[in-house]
């Protein structure tokens, strides 16, 4: 039986994300087809003052969002040249930012296939997070 949105499907999606400094997160992603936006928030515990761990925790938020939808694989693009390279590269990485890292690939490792890479079509997502969480913070 057929429980999700996209049983079996590859996504395509954009994300964008934002954290503040007290560990609270959002993330959104605009799905392929242009018409669907995502929202997932997600907890990050800040660890070395960069946006890292806010990116791997984004990614494992959104990642488990389209996986309870019963996507089969999943193409993620994200402006942060970095992340993608930590993901694709598998290179060293600071100790305080491991952690987070596994999570992010246990996510990831749940899907048949998946592609990260970076582009600028999350732009206008990482400014709707960042405005979500300074009205996060202000509240």
């Amino acid at each position: 039986m057929r429980k999700g949105r996209f049983y079996g499907e590859r996504v395509n999606a954009a994300v964008g994300y934002a954290a503040d400094e007290r560990g609270w997160g959002v993330a959104y992603a605009r799905l392929a087809d242009g018409d669907r936006l995502l929202r997932v928030a997600f907890p990050v515990r800040r660890v070395d003052g960069s946006e890292r761990e806010v990116g791997y925790a984004a990614l494992a938020a959104v990642a488990h969002a389209l996986r309870e939808r019963q996507a089969g694989a999943v193409c993620l693009t994200i402006a942060d040249r970095d992340l993608v390279d930590d993901v694709n590269g598998r290179r060293d990485l600071p100790e305080a930012v491991v952690l987070p890292y596994v999570r992010l690939r246990c996510a990831l490792n749940a899907f048949a296939a998946v592609e990260l890479r970076t582009g600028d079509q999350a732009g206008d997502l990482t400014q709707r997070a960042r405005a979500e969480v300074a009205l996060h913070v202000a509240a």
